[in-house]
């Protein structure tokens, strides 16, 4: 949204403690392990911009909580699956052998928002080794977050996804939809019918750059927001305002066991599930 429409839209500048206030009203706790998903836009105008917002976070969860973010470069993937846009196959060589190989340090996430971008970087942050989708993380558990990331099924069992489970971590979903929760992925590998494909990225293997191929499973986000929907009416999320956003704080795990189940139902009723 261009900053013109934003400052439009807002009523008066959103400050660091007015963040903070909001999300502790929403339920965000020193000690949290929480994954955010976030759109800058969204939050209405920010003294600070993305900044003021990572701030934000950190002061509520303090250095005994983890903050974790997705930092995905997925332009460092196998060109003949993109579609967004999609490019001519007699470019799919010239990608493959020119890509610059992934660096947690320098490699720029796609698509995930100016405050994810900003929080890659962030001091004391450390960033996940998988090319693709790589996630950032600060605080108390960040090592054991984001220290093992494996290259096949990246977003399955060997990802950060997993390790988030295991910590019975949280999601915030701050001014986007489940079509964003990136959790939900982690329930399609957990299901019985799962679509294999394979992809490709640019990385540093044994000191030089290489382009390695790798399994992993056709992902598609298409029935995430019926799916979070399903999940909200449970009444395991907590929904709420920070800022100008529509905001949801809800534990991970029983999302994805909620989605592995919901997924499997609409997959045996005999419709596309993925």
């Amino acid at each position: 949204m261009p900053e013109g429409d934003v400052v439009a839209q807002t009523e008066l500048p959103h400050t660091r403690p007015g963040l903070v206030a909001d999300l502790r009203s929403l339920g965000l706790e020193a000690g949290m392990t929480v994954l955010v998903h976030s759109s800058l836009s969204a939050l209405g105008w920010v003294v600070g911009g993305p900044v003021t917002v990572v701030q934000a976070l950190m002061d509520v969860l303090t250095p005994e909580g983890t903050l974790v973010m997705p930092t995905h470069s997925s332009d460092n993937s196998e060109p003949s699956h993109w579609r967004n846009p999609p490019v001519p196959a007699r470019w799919w060589p010239i990608i493959r052998a020119e890509m610059p190989a992934y660096d947690p340090a320098i490699s720029p996430a796609r698509g995930m928002g100016r405050i994810a971008d900003t929080f890659r970087s962030w001091p004391g942050v450390r960033r996940s080794a998988h090319p693709a989708d790589s996630f950032a993380a600060w605080g108390r558990e960040a090592p054991a977050i984001v220290g093992r990331h494996e290259l096949a099924y990246s977003l399955g069992e060997g990802s950060p996804l997993a390790r988030l489970y295991d910590a019975d971590g949280w999601v915030l979903l701050l001014g986007v939809g489940h079509g964003n929760n990136t959790s939900l992925h982690l329930a399609e590998y957990r299901v019985a019918h799962r679509r294999e494909t394979t992809n490709g990225a640019a990385w540093i293997e044994n000191g030089r750059r290489v382009w390695r191929e790798y399994p992993d499973l056709d992902l598609n986000a298409d029935v995430f927001p019926a799916l979070g929907n399903a999940f909200d009416q449970t009444g395991q999320t907590r929904i709420g305002q920070v800022g100008s956003a529509d905001a949801r704080l809800f534990r991970q795990r029983p999302a994805v066991d909620f989605a592995v189940t919901w997924l499997t139902a609409r997959h045996a009723s005999g419709q596309e599930a993925d």
